[in-house]
């Protein structure tokens, strides 16, 4: 039996890095190799001069469903706060980095992937695109930075009502509250965050990291708040009863234990 496929594709075009998510049997889900993939692809390009913008965005018509659950084995704490150290090093890599980075989303952006649009500087999303949170389905808390990206975006109130509900919202839904940027016809979303990232790329590139560093002023206590939190969720039985209700797609019976 073949094995799936997990991986990220890269391509330039001028300036522009584009950085495909490619696991079409999960829909992209957002997989540890693929997380390492995304770091050292953007390690390099914060080295590369001649790459200007990122565009960030997924294959066979989805950009992210989310964390792969299925590789969520965390036995120690320590297990846990590794997986959150290496996962936080994308964030900071997005969020603060050199690069501005366009989120390119077709399809389904939901709980990982809708951390990963929010740390990108530009949300393009195709008006058939799904987003949300989802994370407390699992008996998980919301990561990868979206309890302090999120509300930077859509404020406290709106950010809540994401996080705390789990709902589903269209691109549309999703413009008006202020999360998605630019909604586009389905299939053009890629072609319309190339051009945001071309526009980006012929601007002074020192202005532009300067300002996503000030941007970004507080991430990082967020993030260490956010290592710990999660850290502990991995280890209670609430998040065991969610991951094993996902995968025997059921619904979970939560004991707060």
């Amino acid at each position: 039996m073949s094995k799936p496929i997990i991986r990220l594709l890269t391509e330039r075009d001028g300036g522009v890095l584009i950085l495909t998510m490619d696991q079409p049997a999960r829909r992209n889900a957002l997989a540890m190799p693929i997380r390492v993939a995304l770091i050292e692809a953007l390690r390099a390009a914060q080295a590369d001069k001649t790459v200007r913008s990122v565009v960030l965005t997924g294959a066979a018509g989805h950009f992210c469903s989310g964390g792969d659950i299925s590789g969520m084995d965390v036995s120690t704490a320590l297990d846990g706060r590794e997986r959150m150290r290496l996962s936080h090093e994308l964030v900071r890599l997005m969020v603060l980095g050199s690069k501005p980075v366009v989120a390119a989303i077709e399809g389904f952006c939901v709980g990982a992937g809708l951390s990963l649009a929010c740390a990108s500087d530009t949300i393009v999303a195709a008006e058939d695109a799904r987003l949300g949170a989802g994370f407390g389905k699992i008996g998980l808390m919301a990561d990868l930075g979206l309890p302090h990206t999120l509300p930077m975006r859509v404020g406290q109130g709106k950010a809540r009502q994401i996080l705390l509900y789990h709902g589903q919202m269209t691109a549309a839904e999703a413009e008006r509250i202020g999360l998605v940027d630019h909604v586009v016809p389905k299939g053009h979303a890629l072609a319309t965050a190339l051009e945001k990232a071309k526009f980006l790329a012929e601007q002074a590139p020192a202005p532009m990291a300067l300002t996503k560093q000030m941007l970004g002023e507080g991430l990082d206590r967020a993030l260490e708040q956010e290592r710990h939190f999660q850290a502990t969720l991995f280890l209670t039985a609430d998040f065991n009863e969610g991951r094993a209700a996902f995968l025997g797609k059921r619904a979970p019976g939560f004991t707060g234990s």
